[in-house]
């Protein structure tokens, strides 16, 4: 029997600022089992008059140890976020509940292609499952499409970056502006775009898609559009 989830206490031991309404936060939680590459975690805070607000976020990291990763993106007039981006410090304690989800994950054991599609901060659960591949060495085709406002926008963009030196395609898409020299179109994820960056049914691959509710129903719904089985597209959305 496997002993129910409680809340545990993390320390934050850096605070970086990823965007201008984003950061990372590295945060320690002693007893942390581990976690596999996908999962998330509930964040809860309480205010001096005892009031509790609790946010689901995605982990950045994977693996043993019980040093974790997020990544925050602002909600404006949120409850959590803002406080998370704009106030909190190392030293300072959240409570974390979690290893959560169990199936929006990636395992090295799984032989099939993957390709990953990111909108916005969709991109921190994905990051997890390309950093895990790259530790693991294992060659599983990988490729990663990447959809975000600008440049500057972009979360962990100097890892995403980084990815085709452990043989993980990349394709950006850039819906309000993009850098000096980019020769794509700028505007919302096109139906065609996403057709051209990803695998073609007969590979066969495993999605992972992540973003907000808009962006993850249109891209699941081209994906199965153009013929791929439901059954190998994951997705995780967060917002209304």
């Amino acid at each position: 029997m496997v002993a129910p989830r409680t809340w545990s206490v993390a320390h934050v031991a850096e605070a970086t600022t990823a965007t201008p309404h984003a950061r990372i936060l590295t945060v320690d939680v002693p007893g942390w089992p581990g976690n596999l590459p996908g999962q998330h975690v509930d964040v809860r805070l309480t205010a001096e008059d005892g009031y509790q607000a609790v946010r689901s976020y995605s982990l950045g990291s994977s693996g043993p140890g019980e040093r974790l990763e997020l990544a925050v993106d602002e909600v404006p007039d949120g409850e959590v976020s803002p406080y998370l981006v704009r106030d909190v410090q190392p030293g300072d304690q959240l409570e974390v509940l979690g290893p959560l989800g169990g199936y929006f994950v990636w395992r090295e054991s799984d032989p099939a292609p993957v390709q990953l599609i990111a909108g916005g901060s969709g991109i921190v659960p994905l990051r997890a499952i390309a950093r895990a591949r790259a530790e693991a060495r294992t060659k599983q085709p990988f490729r990663l499409l990447y959809s975000v406002k600008s440049a500057e926008d972009a979360i962990y963009r100097d890892d995403v970056t980084t990815l085709g030196e452990q043989g993980i395609g990349v394709t950006w898409a850039y819906t309000r502006e993009a850098p000096t020299g980019w020769g794509g179109k700028v505007g919302r994820l096109m139906a065609e775009t996403l057709a051209e960056a990803v695998w073609s049914v007969a590979d066969a691959p495993t999605f992972y898609v992540c973003g907000p509710t808009g962006f993850v129903e249109f891209v699941a719904g081209q994906l199965v559009h153009i013929g791929h089985d439901p059954a190998h597209i994951k997705t995780e959305r967060f917002g209304g």
